[in-house]
């Protein structure tokens, strides 16, 4: 065998042998990712950072959440705290390197908002503390590391922790987290979430109405919200653009988590033609 496919193969077995662990250790993703569907549907924020390749995957999370992971819907706010070159330099030249996040925290971060922090070592100086200024401000902190213990799973109120002595595969299946939180957001997001910027019932609200005796939601499917279909511009008996959601729903009011006013900040699935404009006249 060449020593090219012996290099191929042994990372290959080191990230199969990991799967079976970090399965069991991501299990939380879930619901973390209904956690932070609803703080975001709700105008909420969240802040990511990490050092070197775990820099890279905070910005690529951010990515995903202000921009989109499959379906188009609304933008939400996620600001990756390693992207903002002159204030990462500025702070780390006035405060010093181990400020350069914290000092971001106190200046972004809510009470009950979210701070997500990536580290394969679980080791970085500027990582626990940021963790600390988010807990002062009551913010959830978050982190992905390595194995534990480490010293910035013992500052966040919860860690995944990749079972692996590898540092690469820790950081590839740091990536894996990252796409599934975001899919779990996607799943978690009122619907609609988006004409004007209204929302719909929350999944525990429709889940309540059902336990009520109403007629339960239909779950996302394929083509469908509701009794209506996505494609047809209804969601339940109301249309998309009018602001009604579902047959006797109350409305829950405007979420604008990035700001916008009249724009519509979702394209429902099936509406957009590939190779043709955005917008359905």
């Amino acid at each position: 065998m060449s020593v090219s496919m012996e290099l191929l193969d042994s990372h290959l077995a080191g990230l199969a042998s990991a799967l079976l662990p970090y399965r069991t250790a991501a299990a939380r993703l879930a619901r973390w990712g209904d956690e932070l569907a609803r703080l975001l549907a709700g105008g909420g924020r969240i802040l990511v950072a990490g050092n070197g390749g775990s820099a890279a995957e905070a910005q690529h999370l951010a990515a995903e959440l202000v921009g989109k992971l499959r379906d188009d819907r609304a933008p939400l706010s996620a600001i990756a705290l390693c992207a903002e070159t002159s204030s990462l330099t500025a702070i780390g030249n006035d405060y010093g390197f181990d400020e350069v996040f914290a000092r971001q925290v106190r200046a972004h971060g809510r009470p009950d908002d979210v701070l997500l922090l990536l580290s394969t070592s679980g080791r970085s100086a500027n990582l626990v503390r940021a963790a600390r200024a988010g807990r002062e401000l009551g913010m959830r902190c978050w982190a992905f590391t390595g194995p534990t213990p480490n010293p910035l799973a013992d500052a966040c109120t919860e860690v995944l922790a990749v079972p692996c002595p590898d540092t690469q595969v820790v950081q590839e299946l740091h990536l894996v987290s990252a796409h599934v939180l975001c899919g779990y957001v996607d799943a978690y997001l009122p619907v609609p979430f988006g004409p004007a910027g209204h929302a719909g019932p929350a999944p525990a609200v429709a889940r309540a109405t059902a336990s009520a005796g109403a007629a339960p939601a239909h779950p996302v499917g394929p083509g469908l919200v509701g009794p209506g279909l996505v494609g047809s511009g209804q969601v339940g008996s109301g249309q998309v653009g009018s602001g009604q959601v579902g047959a006797g729903l109350p409305d829950s009011g405007p979420v604008r988590p990035s700001g916008v006013e009249d724009e519509l900040v979702l394209r429902v699935p099936g509406t957009l033609r590939p190779g043709g404009p955005e917008e359905v006249p």
